[in-house]
């Protein structure tokens, strides 16, 4: 369900994620009015006040607490693309030569790089990955393990640096690809939002468009910043995810060289 959310247009996922729940939660005090009257409403006003501002601090310190955890692992996301490009274009330069073990670790890092981007990328906006991307990676260790024999002892360390950071920034972003919010908080994070907005239905205001404006208020603010946690849930996936720049960029160089 969330995947399918992140993969949506920005503008449908937002009608989705708050302008449809937020329309619903506008009705809610209009359904309540009908079967209670103003004056067993305003009974609660004191008591449930109290209450009310205990669950809106609590939910309010989740939510923020959850933005800011995805947004540093859609930032993660992009640090790890920008290592996986450094470390290639590493990787190309110490390959320099014109014998047929440098030749051959270059072609396998550009083939590597070029399955990376029309292949795997596609497959981690949905949560997978590429056994090609994997075979081009194992090719490219077999092409730079046969240089490093050929190249000093220091050169031959530094490539089998490079080709590690390169295997760990792959496995960090296919992790982050399957999504960065844990079930477990999602299920607090949407149990909270009904409770928040649902707390305001105890509330009696003389003039119910005016409980209802300020219902559809507080309910806009809290499925923004669900929407939010949707939109960088998953980093690789949907209109607001990590682009294929660094690694183009790397590519586009080789092929200039």
């Amino acid at each position: 369900m969330l995947l399918f959310l992140c993969s949506l247009p920005l503008w449908l996922g937002a009608f989705f994620t708050v302008l449809l729940p937020t329309a619903i939660a506008m009705m809610g005090p209009v359904v309540v009015r009908k079967r209670y009257p103003l004056s067993v409403l305003v009974k609660n006003n004191e008591v449930a006040g109290f209450k009310f501002a205990t669950v809106g601090v609590i939910y309010a310190v989740i939510l923020a607490f959850a933005i800011v955890s995805v947004w540093e692992k859609f930032s993660e996301a992009e640090l790890l693309v920008l290592q996986e490009a450094g470390s290639s274009a590493t990787l190309y330069r110490l390959s320099a030569g014109a014998d047929e073990a440098a030749a051959a670790t270059r072609t396998a890092v550009d083939t590597y790089l070029k399955t990376v981007i029309e292949d795997e990328w596609p497959r981690m906006a949905e949560g997978g990955e590429s056994r090609e991307t994997a075979k081009a990676l194992d090719d490219v260790y077999t092409a730079a393990m046969r240089l490093g024999d050929s190249k000093p002892s220091a050169i031959g360390v530094e490539i089998m640096r490079e080709l590690g950071n390169i295997t760990q920034a792959r496995r960090g972003r296919l992790h982050l690809a399957m999504g960065v919010v844990p079930p477990a908080l999602w299920t607090m994070l949407v149990f909270g939002a009904l409770l928040t907005v649902g707390f305001t239905y105890y509330f009696g205001v003389e003039n119910l468009r005016s409980q209802v404006t300020m219902t559809g208020g507080l309910a806009s603010i809290v499925f923004l910043g669900l929407f939010v946690i949707v939109s960088y849930d998953h980093p690789f996936t949907g209109e607001v995810s990590v682009e294929t720049h660094p690694l183009t960029a790397v590519l586009r160089n080789f092929h200039h060289e």
